[in-house]
């Protein structure tokens, strides 16, 4: 029923007054009373019927899984569990040679080449029709729960400003390949066109300082309401817009800009800095959309949690973030065991594992999340399985980090958008080296007291290495614009792509390299 409510609504010549009904309803629809396990079950059991005659569901024999008495545990038992390496290897790789039939029925056209991290190759992951149409229903359920907000009928005609990455995608025979917010854009639904903007002929621009300036040159015409992408890129293009046309907030160009959705890496190093481009309070919600699928989103405003998306093509485990499970620099162990709903505990750190309608099967995705609430199945998002510090124990995580720098730009006024950190060992004994993205002149010892302060109040196991092993925090002070100037050479500018938080060794040489190329004088 909603399937068939949903291709209906996208043929409609939509009004603020049809599209705030419609959302109405489908809130109603979507109203379930099964248990989360029941309903993963019953997503595990389409996914395997619907890949069970692929290569991969021959060679797992899925149609075996689907006969035996658990489905879910002979599932787990009969398929490995997968990173990106080896599914890539030992089966993706012949999506590229157009061949059908692989991990997921048909022809795979796109593939969504991943952020990733600066300074290393992109993921390239597969995205079939179904998980398009899988991520256009979650974009449109989120869209549902705007209702919650009690916006007037008028908000439902404003447009919406999505900042992605080019739909130019890139041929290699029969697959296109690009950013995953670029492919999204081409295969709009034929309802957003009304609301879309900046509009597909400015949308399929690569260069990324061009399409910003045309967009900064198009926005007094727009009559923006709702604005995605990554905190990043939006912040520099409002400030572009407020400076060309000499106004004192994006307000005074788009009055209706009532919501802004965000991902990729977390507000808060951003927040501050981005409420005084404001004329006016906004609604902030977070959304989990990775290029596997569309995981989660927020549902009230302020909550800091996300809601899982369920019935939607996504079958999920967890895998606790222990040394049980992952080596000291993130590796999974063979002996790694997965957890489904009934097993996993509130206010612990899980890696989450994704079987989904694109073909990926058991696959580790690198985030890490810890559930709020698992009765409203809300999570948050506390990093990545290996961009984290834990040279000596002091397991300090991604979440800490922004944490401490957001709370490092309240005391300090020191409007610090990007940041990163590298671990080193110094004879034989381990050093935590920071760059901030700031251009307040203060001395980086004053900064960097505070810092180390700030995370010992947040990590017991970080307070307890500065006693120890970890004995010494370098702060280095560089301007914001040098992290997106290396991202520029590096060919990550715009779209999804972010500034890793932390180093590895490659990514740390290259930095050096390039900050030194800067005259930039460091600690």
């Amino acid at each position: 029923m909603i399937v068939d409510f949903h291709v209906k609504f996208y043929d409609m010549a939509l009004t603020g007054k049809v599209l705030k009904s419609s959302i109405k309803i489908n809130r109603r629809l979507s109203i379930t009373h099964k248990s989360m396990d029941e309903l993963q079950e019953n997503t595990l059991r389409k996914l395997l019927r619907s890949a069970s005659r692929t290569d991969f569901g021959k060679h797992y024999n899925f149609e075996a899984i689907l006969r035996s008495a658990n489905v879910v545990e002979e599932y787990q038992k009969q398929v490995p569990l997968f990173d990106y390496d080896k599914i890539h290897k030992e089966w993706w790789l012949r999506l590229l040679k157009g061949d059908k039939d692989v991990t997921w029925p048909g022809e795979i056209k796109y593939l969504a080449l991943s952020s990733g991290t600066t300074g290393s190759s992109s993921k390239q992951i597969p995205i079939s029709k179904d998980m398009i149409l899988s991520m256009r229903k979650a974009g449109f359920n989120q869209l549902c729960r705007l209702s919650d907000f009690n916006l007037p009928t008028s908000f439902y005609d404003k447009e919406i400003l999505l900042l992605g990455g080019s739909t130019q995608l890139e041929q290699i025979d029969r697959v296109s390949m690009g950013d995953l917010s670029g492919i999204l854009a081409a295969n709009l639904p034929l309802w957003m066109n009304k609301f879309y903007k900046p509009g597909l002929k400015i949308s399929k621009i690569r260069d990324w300082n061009t399409k910003l300036d045309i967009i900064t040159r198009e926005a007094h015409t727009w009559d923006i309401g709702i604005v995605c992408g990554v905190p990043a890129w939006v912040q520099i293009l409002i400030e572009r817009i407020i400076d060309y046309y000499n106004v004192k907030s994006i307000h005074d160009i788009w009055p209706n800009f009532k919501i802004y959705i965000h991902g990729g890496v977390s507000l808060q190093p951003y927040k501050d800095y981005f409420k005084s481009l404001l004329g006016e309070d906004i609604i902030y919600l977070e959304t989990y959309l990775a290029s596997e699928g569309f995981i989660a989103f927020e549902l009230l405003n302020g909550t800091g949690a996300m809601s899982l998306v369920m019935r939607n093509g996504i079958f999920y485990e967890f895998i606790p973030f222990t040394s049980d499970n992952f080596s000291s620099d993130g590796e999974l162990l063979e002996k790694a065991m997965a957890l489904g709903f009934s097993e996993i505990k509130e206010n612990e750190e899980y890696a989450i594992v994704l079987s989904t309608n694109a073909g990926a099967w058991r696959y580790l995705i690198g985030d890490t999340i810890r559930f709020t609430d698992l009765s409203k199945q809300e999570l948050i998002i506390t990093g990545r399985i290996k961009h984290f510090l834990s040279l000596c124990g002091e397991h300090l995580s991604v979440g800490n980090m922004n944490d401490a720098v957001s709370q490092l730009n309240k005391e300090m006024n020191l409007n610090i958008k990007e940041f990163t950190v590298f671990g080193d060992n110094v004879d034989n004994y381990f050093t935590h080296t920071w760059w901030l993205g700031s251009d307040n002149l203060l001395e980086s010892t004053l900064i960097s007291d505070r810092l180390d302060s700030i995370l010992c109040s947040l990590n017991d196991d970080y307070k307890t290495e500065r006693t120890a092993a970890l004995k010494e925090v370098k702060v280095n002070l560089v301007s914001n614009d040098l992290f997106y100037k290396w991202m520029k050479i590096h060919n990550k500018m715009g779209g999804s792509h972010k500034f890793p938080r932390v180093l590895s060794d490659k990514q740390k040489i290259s930095w050096r390299s390039f900050l030194e190329q800067q005259n930039v004088k460091l600690v």
